[in-house]
């Protein structure tokens, strides 16, 4: 897991790994017309990556210090995410909330760049892989199981 800062070839391909799982979902989100798109999920991917890193090539490499980059980053990644949702007032009698899914995205998108700096790329690829599988399937699926009774009979 520890790397050493002079190995050019590891530095790269865990940077390129974060870069290139966090394009994957971001590219959803933009397709999908999302504020948070492309740019934002690899920029996100390639900072946490980064981060990690540093603790990662430290003479010595320290776990503690890992623990604490990982556990700033995640919540910094939180404020982030915090200002992807927003309130958009009432709908039928109840509130409605908007980007929650987005904030979750971003989320991800850092815990992948973790892994990746952790050299964890079997983790990252089941992990991109279900987070893009549910952000491209779990709206159908949302709105055909839980539309309201009316919505259901037009559905085709």
């Amino acid at each position: 897991m520890f790397v050493n800062q002079a190995d050019w070839l590891t530095l790269a391909w865990r940077l390129g790994l974060a870069m290139l799982v966090g394009g994957a979902i971001g590219w959803n989100r933009q397709r999908a017309g999302k504020p948070a798109g492309l740019r934002t999920h690899v920029l996100v991917a390639m900072g946490s990556c980064v981060l990690v890193l540093v603790p990662l090539s430290g003479e010595p490499a320290s776990v503690e210090a890992l623990s604490r980059v990982i556990q700033g980053a995640i919540v910094g990644i939180g404020f982030l995410g915090g200002g992807e949702i927003r309130h958009s007032g009432e709908v039928v009698g109840r509130n409605r909330i908007k980007g929650l899914t987005s904030a979750a995205a971003i989320w991800v998108s850092s815990a992948l760049g973790i892994a990746a700096a952790c050299g964890l790329w079997r983790m990252i690829t089941l992990a991109a892989v279900a987070a893009i599988v549910v952000l491209a399937v779990a709206k159908k699926a949302e709105h055909r199981l839980f539309a309201p009774a009316e919505e259901q009979e037009e559905v085709p």
